[in-house]
């Protein structure tokens, strides 16, 4: 179900996918919709169709196979992919409705933007190696989509870039695929400074506690720990903000969080 108004509504689809309902507007982000990824499996069982089904615009942080899945997003296709120019024409040439997004674009009564995001240490020799986060603003509600990054001081300028004094809602990267996590990507405490420099409300935590190489998570409790960390460097860096837990495929909106 679509918000209605200007009301949002977020459903978390695992690992960076999620669904952005907003003032009658559908955003999907990095969508991951089957049931494994190339050679990372899923521990969840994958989205319903229901869940994720006709959106308005996708929105493509970067072409890392675990975020710019070709088959997920042929599962879209004739939907505009909002992602950096190089990414787009990559994506024109697999049939994909590629668009740069480095200014705001209008989605029907909601805007997009491109932003910065430091995510440049595995570059791929087949793919363009463009990395951004993305800012979504309706006439009363600012969401970072932050993709994946590491942290950078440019971060505390997103708000007055929205428009804003503050963001609503943060979008952050708090683990990964792995017990380690590699360069240029935040962990708990980095998304947690993250979300006490761009002054969000409200942190929904992504890329984690959903792909995993075939038989890791037999080895340490490393797949949920990112959330309680998330959780406790978020109480103590950025006091003022919410965090928003959500199971996969479980849907959240300001007006339910009580």
């Amino acid at each position: 179900m679509r918000a209605s108004g200007d009301r949002l509504r977020l459903t978390w689809l695992g690992h960076s996918t999620v669904v952005i309902d907003l003032a009658g507007c559908r955003l999907l982000t990095d969508p991951l919709l089957r049931t494994h990824n190339n050679v990372l499996r899923r521990r969840a069982v994958p989205p319903s169709r229901e869940q994720w089904a006709d959106p308005d615009a996708v929105l493509l942080s970067h072409l890392h196979l675990d975020h710019a899945e070709v088959r997920s997003l042929r599962m879209v296709a004739g939907v505009p992919v909002l992602t950096g120019s190089r990414n787009a024409a990559w994506l024109r040439g697999k049939g994909l409705l590629g668009q740069g997004a480095e200014d705001w674009t209008d989605v029907g009564p909601v805007r997009v933007r491109l932003v910065p995001a430091v995510h440049h240490g595995r570059p791929m020799p087949h793919r363009p190696n463009e990395a951004h986060g993305h800012l979504v603003r309706s006439d009363a509600t600012t969401l970072w989509v932050a993709g994946d990054t590491a942290w950078y001081d440019g971060m505390a300028d997103l708000p007055a870039l929205a428009g804003a004094e503050r963001v609503d809602v943060a979008i952050v990267p708090i683990g990964g695929w792995g017990p380690r996590l590699s360069a240029n990507h935040m962990g708990p405490a980095q998304a947690a400074r993250a979300c006490a420099a761009t002054g969000a409300r409200y942190a929904l935590p992504v890329h984690w506690g959903t792909l995993h190489a075939p038989l890791m998570t037999t080895f340490g409790d490393w797949f949920e720990r990112p959330l309680a960390a998330f959780e406790a460097e978020v109480a103590a860096t950025a006091p003022d903000c919410r965090v928003i837990t959500v199971e996969h495929g479980e849907t959240w909106s300001p007006a339910g969080d009580t």
